[in-house]
């Protein structure tokens, strides 16, 4: 009987310990504050020992019940790759590396009307910017990039969003970025891909893009294997090895096809194929330690990478 009051007062103890630390912990919490997901209409309450391993934010004013959520979730229809620091845009959702300052993964869903001329649009008149969501200690700066010899490569490209002049500028925010080669890579062989996928709307009804980088091992002189990365500026921003796309695209008639793509970071002969870049997806995901579209099971795809599945 000793023993069993021992252990229940030894819980009881745990549990206390646990509320006071969260009950500190979340001293700044009001009784009426409350966190939104974009994803969902449920409200997240400010609760004493409630941990959040992963964030969701609103990189712009989030609505509940607004226009917002429901692009939001349009987006990520098939699933979220990961939950890491996601911030929400108007027109498409990134998760940001913190360690890196460049994205994990940014999602994009492209239709005819997101990508035609807009003569209200204009990206001659956006600039490149830091996002103040995110805190200053793993903001990326201008001034990194400035005499480092890459490119500002966007993730979710500028050209894709054209239905707002609002949209287009948000795809600015350093949060959007990654350092790129620039000359045979970022300004062609990387361009190439992207227009590739916006050309899929013409064949597809909804197209749906995840893009993001990778940071690949290489076998050293050695004889051993190492993951090698520059980094740039005072931020030490990260510059990848290769990046990736993953595009789903949904037919009128509900059929759905993958297509998946690697590319090094580097200089890319001209006449190089986009098709050359062609992966298996799972590969992609070894590599990014990502699971996409992970609520379409492959079986239910019609062709990964133009192959009948």
């Amino acid at each position: 009987m000793s023993k069993r009051l021992l252990n229940l007062a030894q819980l009881s103890a745990v549990g206390l310990t646990g509320y006071l630390l969260g009950h500190n912990s979340n001293h700044h919490c009001k009784e009426n504050d409350s966190i939104s997901l974009a994803t969902s209409s449920r409200i997240l309450k400010c609760l004493p020992g409630l941990p959040v391993f992963g964030t969701v934010s609103a990189a712009v004013p989030y609505t509940e019940g607004g226009n917002s959520k429901d692009r939001i979730s349009e987006i990520m229809k098939y699933g979220f790759p990961g939950l890491d620091n996601v911030r929400s845009y108007d027109d498409f959702v990134l998760s940001y590396d913190r360690r890196t300052r460049v994205p994990h993964w940014v999602f994009e869903h492209l239709t005819k009307d997101h990508i035609k001329k807009n003569d209200a649009v204009d990206r001659s008149k956006c600039d490149f910017k830091p996002d103040d969501s995110i805190h200053i200690f793993f903001r990326s700066q201008n001034s990194d990039y400035k005499g480092s010899g890459f490119d500002r490569g966007h993730m979710a490209a500028a050209g894709n969003h054209r239905l707002a002049q609002r949209h287009v500028e948000q795809t600015f925010y350093l949060t959007n970025m990654a350092p790129q080669v620039g000359q045979g890579f970022n300004r062609d062989a990387w361009n190439r891909l992207e227009k590739h996928v916006r050309k899929l709307t013409k064949v597809y009804e909804n197209v749906f893009c995840c893009t993001g980088p990778l940071y690949l091992p290489r076998k050293e002189s050695d004889g051993k294997s190492y993951v090698k990365y520059q980094v740039i500026g005072a931020n030490t921003v990260a510059v990848p090895t290769h990046f990736f796309k993953v595009v789903v695209g949904e037919s009128p008639d509900g059929t759905l096809h993958m297509e998946s793509y690697v590319m090094p970071n580097q200089r890319i002969p001209d006449e190089t194929p986009v098709s050359s870049f062609m992966v298996p997806p799972e590969t992609v995901e070894r590599a990014a330690g990502l699971l996409f579209f992970d609520k379409i099971h492959r079986s239910k795809l019609t062709t990964i990478n133009g192959r009948k599945v």
